[in-house]
């Protein structure tokens, strides 16, 4: 299978003063899915302008007619299943079943505080996104749903016509850890990684090639534990979080030479940064539009 390459479109511009633009280009530039972050703020943005995910994709999606649109992640720190279905069915026809969800546990940051809670801990985001996925399957997956559980209920939630890929539009689960990577193998259409966190600071390349094909490894274990063929289940990473950061998109050639590594660890789907200037992301527009169009017949 070829190496599929998409992008992420941070949601901080005003949709008629680029964010459109960057969109339609996204699509003219030949990305196989353009994705956003789903969160209410983010790192070094929270002071400025940011735009929910999903009217952000709506808007994408009557835009744009063969692009993959999603988000990169969904997570239970502000979102509840029951209503994030109705908006992802809903979404998922307006871009004729172009939607593909990527969903995580969440972190502690701004999101996790943002409703007035408390920071829940990582073993309390494990057992909530535990429970969160599941039922998100069956309401984006059956007419009609019920359920109490621990964290999340629904009572008689109706999702009809349901979504438009079938059974339901696709999961991409991000996971480092076992758990994360059960529901991975149990429940997602593939799997995401940002590499190891530990490394980002002090790591090198390497370290971070080892540890990547560490995690790559468990979820083999993991699949093969829980039945699931490898085979269907796709391995997407997100760069810009290992020790690299922006350096594979300082050429053609040094991308080509990280996807390349990587392909090899079993990833089918890399996904670079849309240019933020004077951001971690800034990268030269020219040399991300020439990694687009000329890295894939490159990875083949």
């Amino acid at each position: 299978m070829s190496l599929r390459l998409s992008t992420v479109i941070l949601p901080y511009r005003r949709w008629h003063e680029g964010g459109r633009a960057a969109w339609t280009r996204a699509e003219q530039l030949g990305f196989h899915t353009a994705y956003t972050y789903d969160h209410l703020s983010w790192r070094t943005f929270r002071d400025g302008p940011w735009f929910g995910a999903v009217p952000t994709l709506t808007a994408a999606a009557s835009v744009t007619d063969r692009l993959r649109l999603g988000t990169l992640v969904t997570s239970p720190n502000f979102r509840h299943p029951v209503t994030l279905a109705k908006e992802l069915i809903s979404l998922d026809d307006i871009s004729g079943g172009r939607v593909t969800l990527g969903i995580g546990a969440g972190g502690s940051g701004f999101d996790a505080t943002a409703l007035g809670q408390e920071p829940w801990t990582p073993r309390e985001r494990a057992d909530r996104f535990a429970e969160f996925v599941p039922l998100l399957d069956r309401l984006l997956s059956e007419d009609a749903v019920s359920y109490e559980g621990d964290f999340y209920s629904a009572h008689e939630a109706r999702n009809i016509p349901g979504c438009v890929q079938r059974p339901r539009l696709p999961f991409a689960v991000a996971a480092t850890g076992p758990r994360g990577m059960r529901l991975a193998a149990r429940f997602g259409q593939a799997w995401v990684t940002t590499g190891d966190p530990k490394l980002f600071e002090n790591g090198t390349s390497e370290q971070s090639i080892q540890a990547i094909r560490g995690q790559a490894e468990r979820l083999d274990d993991i699949c093969a534990e829980v039945g699931r063929d490898m085979t269907g289940l796709d391995r997407v990473l997100l760069t810009g979080f290992t020790p690299d950061r922006n350096g594979p998109l300082e050429s053609l050639n040094a991308f080509v030479d990280f996807a390349g590594r990587h392909t090899e660890l079993g990833f089918t789907e890399i996904v670079i940064h849309w240019p933020i200037p004077d951001s971690p992301f800034a990268a030269e527009e020219k040399v991300f539009e020439q990694i687009a169009m000329e890295a894939p017949a490159q990875l083949r």
